[in-house]
């Protein structure tokens, strides 16, 4: 199955690439298979130290930011911008899903609910047909709501 997913993928770029007059470098098809190997999100950051481990192609950051661009316009990758952060997933055989974010250490969580799915797909959007949506929930994890408990006992057994 994943070996047909990028096997779709990298067609869908040799499409693109072509129908765009854009050179087709095996840098583009190295990077498009790591993000195809990578399951969640990742930011360029991560990209590369992935890149550098897998050690078949030493692709520049520039490199990777150009060609993300490229692959966001060929439909291949999602951007998300949560709060200062930009990350990235990949766009194709992905299924819409939802994210909570913690407005205190920044963690992103995927969440799947099929109630939420259903609505959004039930609803009618005046003849617009959506391609991908995004859900973002901003709170507090619960990792964070119970240190912030803690330090609240402890700062009121104090003043005691």
């Amino acid at each position: 199955m994943e070996e047909n997913v990028k096997d779709t993928v990298k067609q869908i770029l040799t499409d693109y690439l072509q129908a765009n007059k854009h050179r087709k470098t095996p840098e583009r098809y190295a990077i498009l298979d790591t993000i195809y190997s990578i399951n969640g999100h990742f930011d360029i950051e991560a990209l590369y130290h992935i890149m550098e481990d897998k050690g078949q192609f030493r692709v520049s950051r520039a490199t990777l930011y150009n060609t993300i661009i490229l692959l966001i316009d060929a439909n291949l990758v999602i951007k998300h911008q949560f709060g200062n952060s930009s990350q990235f997933e990949r766009a194709y055989n992905n299924e819409n899903h939802h994210h909570m974010i913690c407005m205190q250490c920044g963690k992103v969580t995927e969440l799947q609910n099929d109630e939420l799915l259903k609505a959004i797909n039930d609803s009618k959007l005046n003849k617009f047909h959506p391609y991908h949506y995004s859900l973002y929930i901003y709170g507090i994890c619960n990792k964070c709501s119970l240190a912030k408990r803690r330090k609240n006992k402890q700062i009121n057994y104090r003043e005691k």
